[in-house]
């Protein structure tokens, strides 16, 4: 091989660890590697560009949009109200669940989906007596199914699609082509999912159990209106640096002061309340004009108008992982007070301000009312649920954005226009009609994945162009004998093992020149090769950090690491038997 062609193996390899392992986030390391490139003369600008001008990234954007349009007008609650019910087994609920979502996830990105129903599913559980972690786990592995169902079921289908008609534009699939896979590899790990799943799950205690009595973790007080703290301020007082406790909110005349500043002052009757441990109540027993509150009901049992209580779901990319709660000054960057956080479905114990961050934490947290939407969208939580007086979702324009995606899919699946021109024009009526706001629509597209996606293509242009991806096609050919089928087989368990350490797209877009060299070398049909690319870049199931979802469900579940090797394992393995035998038959070599 060259020397470019080394280089760009080297940089690619490296590449993969660091997005694995790194708390940079994939979209920084790989628009890196791909400057690294360019400024070494191995990539030309036009190819170091070339993702952003990605039909395929184009049509995932605008997909974006269509999918915030419904999430906006409540289409998805409006769904979920009508197909839960009251079923009387525990296979009935999850056949009532699975199968929604798994559909829905065939045209809707399953991020949303998820984020969506896991509020409804952990209050839903409660009523049907079923717990919840038999439920959450199954929830993100139905999406994952449903997503193999169509080209607008993931992000990497329509981006490797992409790739594909860039570079033969006569092996342009239709919509629904996969389907032939899809729906047979969706019916039979749901199965799975419903008979057999839920009883490999040990049992487990999610965060809703852990946070369900206020006592274990916060403490009361009450400002002696004889006392020296009338009209001082929380600063003045000393309430502000306590070494076990922080002071969350101020229940005042029937109101409550939530996030409390260490300038508001003081009243006579005034109901403190301390996030921490008991242990800190010592601390709170030596500050003179404190006494025990006599009320008999929690503070945080209580609906205000001016507060919110809020589970967030921390994720990898959150700032504040690794760092200590009260180094990182959470409540003065988030208007929001950490009451309690719960880890592997128990309440972490000890001084609250030394708790360590880590990703799918499940926080607690006391806020206004402005912080859900604010940070609904934001790289830091995977998901924000609010826990007392959730608002519902205005309905009347749900019907017109689930028209407006139904007439998306008609247009792309008949051939009137392509599927970039068709979400487009979605996007377009979505936002004329006012099923979407302009701002709603931003805060919808995920730029993380849209610069992944578009930094991906630099790589795998470098591979291509350096001869780094002939030459290993060349080892690929050599290890699989020059036989088609065990060169498929390789290309799937490759792309599967590297979707479980990074992001989907990356691993498969990456890959992509390197499958194609393969097939080109051999003679054969390309296209089994990259539908088992498309495949195996879905199928990620053994990890919570191989896919988004997996990490939305893992706290508030209470699962363990090895809970999704138990029952994801041998899902990866049924998927990937399935895909494997049919994959030929639908697209000989």
């Amino acid at each position: 091989m060259p020397l470019d062609a080394w280089i760009s193996l080297a940089v690619v390899i490296a590449v993969f660890p660091l997005m694995a392992f790194s708390r940079l986030g994939p979209d920084i390391v790989l628009l890196g590697a791909v400057i690294l490139l360019l400024t070494l003369g191995i990539l030309e600008p036009s190819q170091a560009l070339g993702g952003f001008s990605s039909t395929g990234l184009f049509t995932v954007a605008f997909m974006y949009v269509l999918v915030t349009a419904i999430r906006q007008t409540g289409g998805i609650d409006l769904i979920i109200r009508h197909v839960l019910g009251r079923p009387r087994r525990e296979s009935g609920a999850l056949l009532r669940l699975l199968l929604p979502v798994a559909s829905l996830s065939g045209f809707l990105n399953n991020t949303p989906v998820v984020a969506t129903y896991i509020p409804a599913v952990l209050s839903w559980s409660r009523r049907v007596r079923v717990p919840a972690h038999r439920l959450l786990m199954p929830l993100s592995f139905a999406s994952i199914l449903g997503g193999t169902i169509t080209l607008f079921g993931t992000s990497t289908n329509l981006v490797v699609h992409g790739l594909l008609v860039d570079r033969s534009p006569e092996l342009a699939m239709g919509l629904f082509d996969l389907a032939w896979v899809g729906v047979p590899v969706a019916v039979i790990g749901l199965a799975y999912l419903i008979l057999l799943g839920p009883r490999l799950l040990p049992a487990r205690r999610g965060a809703a159990a852990a946070f369900e009595n206020p006592r274990e973790f916060t403490i009361e007080m009450e400002v002696d209106p004889e006392g020296p703290l009338v009209n001082r301020t929380v600063e003045e007082a000393g309430l502000r640096h306590l070494q076990e406790l922080f002071l969350v909110e101020i229940e005042r005349d029937g109101n409550v002061v939530s996030v409390v500043g260490p300038g508001e002052r003081l009243k006579g009757g005034d109901r403190l309340v301390f996030a921490g441990t008991s242990e800190g109540a010592v601390e709170l027993q030596q500050v003179r004009g404190l006494m025990p509150s006599r009320h008999g009901e929690s503070s945080l049992e209580k609906d205000f108008k001016e507060r919110r209580l809020v589970e967030a779901v921390v994720s990898s990319q959150c700032q504040f992982v690794g760092q200590r709660i009260r180094d990182g000054h959470f409540r003065t960057l988030y208007g929001a007070a950490v009451l309690a956080v719960c880890r592997g479905g128990e309440r972490v114990a000890g001084n609250l301000g030394q708790v360590r961050l880590q990703p799918a934490d499940v926080l607690l947290l006391e806020a206004r009312p402005p912080f859900i939407e604010r940070h609904r969208q934001s790289r830091d939580f995977l998901l924000i649920s609010q826990l007392n007086g959730a608002a519902r979702p205005v309905h009347e324009k749900a019907w017109l954005a689930w028209s407006i995606l139904a007439g998306v899919v008609a247009l792309a699946s008949l051939g009137v226009m392509s599927m970039m021109n068709a979400a487009m024009l979605g996007a377009a009526m979505v936002l004329l009609t006012g099923c979407c706001s302009v701002g709603a629509a931003k805060r919808g597209l995920d730029t993380q994945v849209l610069l992944t996606i578009a930094a991906s293509f630099g790589l795998g242009a470098a591979l291509e162009s350096s001869g780094a991806a002939a030459a290993l096609a060349g080892g690929a050919l050599a290890l699989a004998d020059g036989n088609p089928l065990l060169l498929l087989v390789g290309t799937y368990l490759l792309v599967a093992l590297l979707t479980e350490l990074v992001t989907n797209n990356a691993a498969a877009v990456i890959t992509f020149p390197v499958v194609m060299a393969s097939a080109e070398s051999l003679g054969v049909n390309p296209m089994p090769f990259v539908v088992a690319v498309m495949f195996a870049a879905s199928a990620s199931f053994l990890t919570p950090i191989g896919y988004q979802t997996n990490l939305m469900v893992h706290g508030p579940g209470g699962y363990r690491f090895g809970d999704f090797l138990r029952v994801g394992g041998l899902l990866n393995l049924i998927t990937a038997a399935v895909a494997l035998t049919l994959i030929p038959l639908i697209w000989p070599f």
